[in-house]
């Protein structure tokens, strides 16, 4: 395989504030609290030792986890080299999209792993675990319960409410026989699938099941995926909770940031609330909110005085769920970690977390963005050399695309920016001579170069809307071509399933972004035949 790597300041796909953040620019300095490089990490790991971790709660409820998950010997002893001071993590997260859903699922995870191998390297002396927290609290239905397939939207259909990870799977059976019919029966499409089928049939809840899957795929990989809903968890994020909840802490810090954030150009992301915690009831996730001098659960009749909300808090902690504002401090707290890896919608909800981390006492994490790919498969390659067209010509729109081409492509001359200059000289000195005449007639002279400037240039659009009918095969090809690598005007990594390249590649395709995706190099990976 080719491997590219195109300046994130060339991809007009991404936004200012990802770009700005990616190519390390000073204005977001003061939101983050370490550089991103490998030498830095041992300021990390030093700052995050004063975190003191509870390691045996976190090993304990590991192996409680995995008991019931086949076993790899690379989670194994990850797991239980968490156990010493001198093993750290690196994590990386994601909402249980139906079977991954979008392409960066799996970039990634895939990152992250890259990222510790990088590490373990660099400091023989520690372990660094790559760590896949699968979310599914806060996150709605709508936004994991589709994904694209060669095209094929697959979409699961239900109204059981609540947290998503609580969700139960025997109604995936139609999800589950639209993807089979799809991929097909090719040998690697059987043996995904039945891996797929396997987690979802062999688990009841849904994100018990997605850990199940990712777990199947990159447990080899020493990749260590956690379910975050663990009451023991809860348990230990309890003193935060409570004051979260009596303080409302975070808002105030939140709104601070963000303003700092505006002052030089970039708006706010999360909305920071008074309290930002869920409050969960069997197939009910709701807001927690103040009521006078108690509180209640938004849309529903259940209320709490201060004194009963304690109780509730202190015997089952289990029933409050972190939102957006409060679940990177509950994963920073729970786990001896590094880094967090995350795209650059994440990383902006992150800047806006330095003070809220800092008055709570939790180490702050370095901050990584993680890796952005345009996977060309050979069919496409094939395309594109069909074509004599360099595929970074493609980050453009298709009409730019076309235009360039056909000028590229043409025998003839279609510009007429020679002649609009003969023009335009012409009629400057026919206006010189007569403004010595009677200036009034310099105007219509100047008017008549306007009109006849506008001809040439209707004249020119003729020529080259001509001569693009001759390339119509070619121009197609290209509309084609764009759309299959940026559906819908956007990242092929934000649309397509990771099963378009994996049915191609088999387990290659995960040996060669864990190899290839290094976080700390910045740019758009573009991998091709």
């Amino acid at each position: 395989m080719k491997i590219d790597r195109i300046p994130f300041t060339e991809i007009p796909q991404f936004s200012k504030r990802d770009v700005a953040y990616a190519t390390g620019s000073e204005d977001l300095v003061p939101f983050r609290k370490y550089p991103v490089t490998l030498d830095a990490f041992a300021q990390v790991m030093q700052d995050k030792d004063a975190d003191d971790t509870d390691r045996e709660l976190l090993v304990g409820e590991l192996e409680r986890q995995f008991a019931d998950l086949p076993e790899f010997d690379a989670v194994s002893g990850a797991v239980q080299h968490l156990r010493s001071r001198n093993a750290y993590t690196v994590i990386t997260a994601h909402q249980p999209s139906l079977f991954f859903g979008p392409l960066y699922f799996v970039l990634k995870i895939c990152s992250a792993i890259n990222l510790a191998r990088q590490l373990n390297e660099r400091y023989p002396d520690k372990r660094i675990v790559p760590v896949f927290i699968c979310g599914g609290e806060d996150h709605d239905f709508e936004e994991v319960n589709h994904l694209q397939v060669y095209g094929n939207r697959i979409e699961w259909e239900d109204k059981q409410g609540g947290p998503v990870s609580a969700y139960t799977t025997d109604t995936l059976g139609d999800a589950l026989a639209q993807l089979k019919d799809i991929l097909g029966d090719r040998e690697t499409a059987v043996t995904i699938y039945d891996k797929i089928e396997r987690s979802f049939r062999q688990h009841d809840h849904y994100g018990a099941a997605t850990v199940a899957l990712v777990h199947e795929l990159f447990g080899p990989h020493g990749l260590v995926t956690v379910d975050m809903s663990r009451p023991a968890f809860k348990a230990a994020f309890r003193p935060i909770m409570e004051r979260e909840i009596f303080e409302s802490v975070s808002q105030p810090l939140i709104e601070q940031a963000q303003k700092k954030l505006e002052g030089i150009g970039y708006s706010g992301q999360a909305h920071a609330r008074e309290i930002n915690l869920f409050y969960l009831t069997p197939n009910r996730r709701d807001r927690l909110v103040r009521d006078g001098d108690g509180f209640r659960v938004l849309d529903t009749d259940k209320t709490f005085t201060q004194q009963e909300l304690r109780k509730e808090l202190e015997e089952h902690p289990e029933r409050f769920s972190p939102n957006v504002v409060m679940r990177p401090l509950f994963e920073e707290l729970i786990f001896p970690n590094l880094a967090y890896i995350g795209g650059g919608g994440e990383l902006a909800y992150w800047l806006e977390r330095k003070e809220q981390f800092k008055e709570f006492g939790i180490n702050f994490p370095m901050l990584i963005r993680r890796n952005s790919v345009l996977w060309i498969d050979k069919g496409n390659q094939k395309k594109l050399e069909k074509l004599d067209l360099d595929y970074r010509k493609l980050f453009h729109e298709s009409d730019l695309i076309i235009r360039d081409y056909v000028a590229e492509q043409s025998e003839n001359e279609l510009s007429l920016a020679d002649e609009l200059e003969q023009l335009e000289a012409l009629f400057q000195g026919i206006a010189k001579k007569a403004e010595e005449i009677d200036p009034t007639l310099a105007k219509a002279v100047l008017g008549e170069h306007a009109r006849q400037a506008k001809s040439v240039e209707n004249l020119e659009g003729r020529l080259r809307r001509t001569e693009k009918q001759r390339f119509e095969t070619s121009m197609n090809q290209i509309r084609g071509l764009r759309d299959k690598l940026f559906p819908d005007n956007g990242m092929q990594e934000r649309y397509d399933s990771f099963l378009n390249f994996y049915l191609q590649e088999g387990d290659a395709f995960f040996e060669v972004l864990i190899e290839h995706l290094d976080p700390l190099q910045e740019g758009l990976v573009v991998i091709r035949p």
